[in-house]
C-alpha cells in the first residue's frame, strides 16, 4: 500500500491567501492514473467558495491541478490548469467530469465533458495539442469548437475507448454523454492528428430534433457520421430493458445516464448505466454495469448486485474501474467493494458493514493501475491509496484489510513531512507549471 497526499503547491495557496483554518474551501481528487513504470498522476480541484456576507477582500477561486508522483509517492511536478477571473481559460479548457489517460507514447490525455481533450507532456510542462469543446457551447445548436471525447481510456493494445456527447437527444437540452466509441488499432491521438472514432453503442436513440449541424465528423457509424437514425441499434437503454426484464419508464432505463466506461481488454468493455435519479432518493433504482464487445453487442452485465442493498445511488458512487491486463473489474460504493472477472461473475464482496472495512465508506474509487492496484481517494483527508489486488480475488478482503490497517502509519509519516492544516497538504518542493 502506498499513500499519496493530494498536494497543492504552497505558492498557489499563498497566491489566493487561502487560510486552511477558515473552512471556506474544499478539495477533491477527480481522477488518477498510473504509468507502467509506476509513476502516478492525480487530477484534483481546489476551491474557495463565497463567504456570507460576501467579503470582496476574500474572493472565491477554483483551481484544477495535475500532480505527478514518482514510484515512491513523492510529488515531482504540478500543472495548474489556468482559469482567469474573467472566465477565460488557459491552454487546457475547463469542463466537468475531468479524467486522465496515459497514452502509449507517455503523453497525458486530459478530457472533460462535453467533449474537450488536450495532450499534456509527461513532465506536465507543455500542452502538446488540444481539441476543445467550449462549455459555453453546451446549449448551442451543435458542437462548438473542435471536440474529440468526453472521456478516454487506453486498452493494452493501444486502442482508445471513448465517450462523446450529443445534442438534441430525447428531450434533453444541450449536450449529454450518449455515445461509446473506439479507435482502430494503430490510429493514435497525437499532435496534428485526431483519430476517427467508431461508435459501438448509443445510450439513447431518440433524436427527432437533430439536424446536420449536430453531427461530429470524427464519430462515425458505418460510412457516415453518427446523426439521427444512423447509429448503433438497439440502444443501451433498450438492450438493458430487455436484458433485465424491466419496463421502459422512469423506474427503468428511460432517461438513464452513463458514466465513463472502462476496458476489460482490447475488445471487451464495461459501461455503467444508471436509471433516472429522483429528488426523493433513488436507492433501489435500476442500474447495470453492461459488458459490451467492440462490435457493440451487449454480452451481459456484471452480476451479483442487489438494487437496494448494493445501490450506488447512496452517495452517488458511479465509477466502475477495470484492469484490462488481468480482465477484472471493480466498483466501490457506500455498501461495499466489489470485484468481478470478465465473464461478469462476482468474485469478491467486501462489505462496509463489517468492522475492518468500515473506513471504505470515506473513499472513492478512481481507477486501476497497470500493476493491478486500486486507486482510492479519501474524500475528507485528501489522499490517494494505491491498494495492491491479489491474483486470486477471493483474497481481496485480506489485502484491503492490510491496506486500511496501514493507513495510520503512512499518514503520520506524510503529516511529519507536509504538516497539513485541516487536511490541506501544501508542499514547496515540486516544480509548478501554469498551463
Amino acid at each position: 500500500m502506498t499513500l499519496l497526499p493530494v498536494t497543492a503547491p504552497a505558492s498557489l495557496v499563498r497566491r489566493h491567501g487561502l487560510d486552511p483554518e477558515a473552512h471556506d474551501w474544499g478539495m477533491k481528487a477527480e481522477h488518477a492514473v498510473a504509468t507502467p513504470a509506476g509513476d502516478a498522476y492525480v487530477l484534483s480541484i481546489l476551491w474557495r467558495h463565497d463567504r456570507y456576507p460576501r467579503d470582496p477582500a476574500v474572493p472565491r477561486f477554483s483551481e484544477r491541478m495535475i500532480t505527478r508522483y514518482d514510484a515512491d509517492g513523492t510529488p515531482v511536478a504540478t500543472a495548474v490548469l489556468e482559469q482567469h477571473s474573467d472566465g477565460r481559460v488557459g491552454a487546457v479548457g475547463w469542463g466537468s467530469d475531468a479524467n486522465l489517460a496515459v497514452l502509449p507514447d507517455g503523453s497525458l490525455a486530459v478530457s472533460t465533458r462535453p467533449g474537450s481533450t488536450h495532450l499534456v507532456s509527461p513532465g506536465l510542462d507543455e500542452v502538446r495539442a488540444g481539441w476543445p469543446m467550449p462549455t459555453a457551447g453546451v446549449l448551442a445548436d451543435g458542437p462548438a469548437g473542435d471536440p474529440f471525447a468526453a472521456s478516454v481510456a487506453v486498452t493494452p493494445g493501444g486502442r482508445l475507448l471513448c465517450t462523446t456527447s450529443e445534442y438534441k437527444v430525447d428531450n434533453w437540452a444541450g449536450a449529454i454523454l450518449n455515445l461509446v466509441a473506439v479507435t482502430e488499432p494503430g490510429d493514435v491521438l497525437a499532435p496534428g492528428h485526431k483519430p476517427q472514432l467508431r461508435a459501438i453503442a448509443t445510450l439513447a436513440s431518440r433524436t427527432p430534433r437533430q439536424t446536420g449541424a449536430d453531427a461530429q465528423s470524427h464519430v462515425v457509424f458505418g460510412d457516415a457520421p453518427v446523426l439521427g437514425a444512423n447509429r448503433p441499434s438497439p440502444s443501451l437503454a433498450e438492450a438493458l430493458t430487455e436484458l433485465t426484464g424491466t419496463h421502459r419508464s422512469l423506474y427503468g432505463y428511460d432517461r438513464s445516464f452513463m458514466t465513463r466506461p472502462s476496458a476489460l481488454g482490447d475488445d471487451l468493455f464495461v459501461v455503467p448505466v444508471y436509471g433516472h435519479t429522483f429528488r426523493s432518493g433513488s436507492r433501489g433504482q435500476e442500474f447495470s454495469f453492461a459488458l459490451l464487445d467492440d462490435r457493440g453487442t451487449v454480452r451481459g452485465r456484471l452480476g451479483g448486485l442487489h438494487l437496494h442493498n448494493d445501490s450506488p445511488f447512496t452517495g452517488f458512487d458511479f465509477t466502475v474501474a477495470a484492469d484490462p491486463y488481468r480482465a477484472r473489474a471493480f466498483h466501490l460504493n457506500r455498501y461495499g467493494l466489489y470485484a468481478w472477472t470478465a465473464d461478469g461473475a462476482l468474485r469478491a464482496r467486501v462489505s462496509t458493514a463489517d468492522k475492518p472495512f468500515k473506513p471504505l465508506v470515506h473513499f472513492t474509487l478512481l481507477d486501476c493501475t497497470p500493476a493491478g492496484e486500486l486507486l482510492l481517494a479519501h474524500r475528507k483527508q485528501h489522499f490517494v491509496l494505491r491498494v495492491p489486488v491479489p491474483a486470486d480475488l477471493a483474497d481481496l478482503p485480506t489485502a484491503v484489510e492490510a491496506a486500511l490497517s496501514g493507513i495510520a502509519k503512512a499518514r503520520n509519516a506524510a503529516k511529519k513531512r507536509y504538516q497539513p492544516v485541516n487536511w490541506l497538504w501544501a508542499e514547496e518542493t515540486s516544480t509548478v507549471h501554469r498551463l
